[in-house]
């Protein structure tokens, strides 16, 4: 963005960013062309302008459907395979067992598999492994368990791709095993009978943003269609799919894969399936949460995912996928309860993490301010909450940071945490080719790993190494991308309404955010030990209430609590809030700035 316009002269705000417009030099013709051409405001036109859309594309921004934005299946390498032998085990009445991973996306894709075989009458083992004791991904232990349970079939969700010692064991024992993964792969692939992952490196599909869950959504339209041509359905009802997708919708929000083409579609019609609220173990964790407002791309992302998530960080990992798999309304407010426990203290363990983890990350920085990444561990950290520890010092320090807990075998189990387009993914599988790490895997932004502690240091080098120059040219283009400058009095409801018409936003497709210039702080009051809440004040005396969450000790947070009274430059994004039935806008504040001049 090194030739964006800067706005409002706002060269290093209190994030240390510099404050550009989104919308890219020479695009305002789009933006202006894609207003006349849908009839849409101005400033619509430049929010979707500012996000790629073309006036021939725009009708896909503003309503991404499946009938234009759904994939052929049949383009991702296997898939037919893949698809032709689950239909045959379903014929058969075939022992079938789904193998997941232990976050959202993982157990969202395993309740996909479950429900699209309760809907053909049939039932399936279902195994998660224990994040601590197993680890990601599929032991040999864990696979000859399930054949030993009678399993003929294993399908993996959201793993398998690096697991050819597993599937190996798995087949040595008489058991076939499909892969549904997205993970980033190796040239080589375990001896799986099918391995479909838009992101092997011989597929050509171009489906490589999908969620786990959305390339489970294939295969299941793939199975269907096999099932179809082979005239099961002759006298059955067929399952419905597209009341699956409030499942596809949770997972590719909670996984922050881009939302782009197909995953637009996929959330903006996987919303509409949650409002009618069919599933049990949403509905249940909904009403426990209080979830008293229209289900949205940030309540999915930042009350239910994290919940869900909280089973498998700190409790029994299979909690999220039955909660998502069952029909039994007590069983899901049973452990939907169960979910909002551990949640709380998953929070408490977070927090007593994040404050030693920052003081470490710190004391690092001022040794070596140039340093390209954070690589730190500890006995007591809590390997379930690594990656969340990780992600919340990756985006406070602006360099990609790695987290482990320390085990008593002389191991560490780790997650990292990406900034910018540094590809995490590609550095932790070197590490692993060149013998440095146990295993390790993940995509650009995360990854996992584990390592043996006596090559700590090895690990540290190397990475250090490979990532210093990505690393320096994210640290060095370090700008805050807004969509406009607005006042107080302009933040309306109705606004709001007119920008849900671009989303659903998140990753690839962000939520717009705006500048208020020159608006006074006043009511600064804090929430809680880390968040703060405020009013901002325009020149013309209208009002907008404002939260940031998260700011105590950090630059931000110390400028907004040295301002109250003063007048700021404040940037941020909207959100509608809903209070006893009442609806009103707030300010989400990410950065702010002192008025110069």
């Amino acid at each position: 963005m090194d030739d964006a316009h800067v706005l409002l002269g706002v060269e290093r705000s209190a994030t240390g960013q510099r404050w550009v417009e989104r919308l890219k030099a020479g695009r305002e013709h789009t933006a202006t062309a894609i207003a006349q051409a849908e009839d849409l405001p101005e400033l619509l036109g430049r929010v979707l302008a500012a996000r790629g859309a073309e006036p021939q594309t725009t009708r896909h921004f503003l309503d991404p459907s499946l009938r234009t934005l759904l994939p052929d299946p049949s383009r991702l390498q296997d898939m037919e395979r893949a698809a032709q032998r689950f239909a045959r085990a379903i014929t058969e009445g075939e022992p079938i067992a789904v193998f997941g991973d232990y976050d959202v996306d993982g157990a969202g894709s395993v309740a996909l598999v479950e429900r699209f075989l309760r809907a053909h009458e049939q039932s399936c083992l279902a195994y998660i492994p224990d994040r601590l004791t197993e680890g990601y991904g599929p032991s040999p232990e864990a696979l000859r368990g399930l054949v030993e349970e009678g399993a003929k079939l294993i399908v993996t969700v959201d793993c398998g791709t690096t697991s050819a010692g597993a599937i190996s064991a798995a087949n040595t024992v008489g058991a076939e095993v499909i892969v549904i993964d997205h993970h980033q792969a190796d040239e080589d692939l375990p001896p799986a009978y099918a391995v479909v992952n838009p992101n092997r490196q011989d597929d050509l599909s171009g489906q490589g943003h999908l969620a786990a869950a959305g390339v489970v959504f294939l295969f299941l339209v793939a199975t269907a269609g096999v099932l179809r041509r082979e005239g099961f359905y002759a006298g059955r009802t067929e399952p419905d799919l597209l009341g699956l997708l409030d499942l596809v919708a949770l997972a590719t929000v909670c996984d922050v894969v881009p939302l782009k083409d197909a995953n637009r579609a996929f959330v903006a019609k996987g919303l509409q399936v949650l409002r009618l609220r069919h599933n049990a173990g949403l509905r249940a964790l909904a009403d426990t949460a209080r979830l008293d407002e229209a289900p949205s791309t940030y309540s999915l992302g930042f009350i239910l995912g994290p919940r869900i998530n909280a089973g498998g960080r700190i409790g029994a990992s299979g909690l999220g996928a039955r909660l998502l798999a069952t029909e039994d309304d007590v069983e899901a407010r049973a452990i939907a309860a169960k979910l909002e426990a551990l949640n709380a203290e998953r929070k408490s363990i977070e927090d007593r993490m994040l404050e030693e983890a920052f003081v470490r990350a710190e004391t690092v920085i001022d040794a070596s301010p140039d340093a390209p990444l954070i690589f730190l561990g500890a006995a007591d950290w809590h390997k379930g909450l690594v990656g969340l520890v990780a992600g919340r010092i990756a985006q406070r320090l602006h360099r990609p940071a790695f987290i482990m807990g320390h085990e008593p075998d002389g191991t560490a189990t780790g997650s990292a945490r990406s900034v910018g387009s540094v590809d995490l993914g590609e550095a932790v599988r070197a590490a692993v080719q060149e013998g440095l790490l146990i295993k390790g895997g993940g995509h650009t932004m995360a990854a996992g790993f584990s390592l043996a502690l006596a090559k700590e240091d090895a690990v540290r080098t190397f990475l250090e190494e490979r990532l210093a120059g990505p690393v320096a040219e994210a640290r060095a283009v370090r700008s805050l991308a807004i969509d406009g400058a607005l006042s107080a009095r302009g933040a309306t409801l109705h606004l709001i309404d007119l920008l849900d018409r671009a989303g659903p936003y998140g990753m690839g497709h962000p939520r717009p955010r705006f500048a208020f210039p020159s608006h006074r702080i006043m009511r600064l009051r804090p929430i809680g030990e880390n968040h703060m809440r405020f009013t901002l004040q325009a020149p013309d005396g209208g009002r907008l209430d404002a939260v940031a969450f998260r700011v105590a000790g950090t630059p931000l947070g110390d400028l907004l609590a040295a301002s109250d009274g003063a007048t700021l430059h404040v940037a941020g994004h909207l959100k509608r809030s809903v209070w006893q039935g009442r609806e009103s806008v707030e300010l989400m504040v990410e950065d702010a700035a002192p008025c110069l001049g």
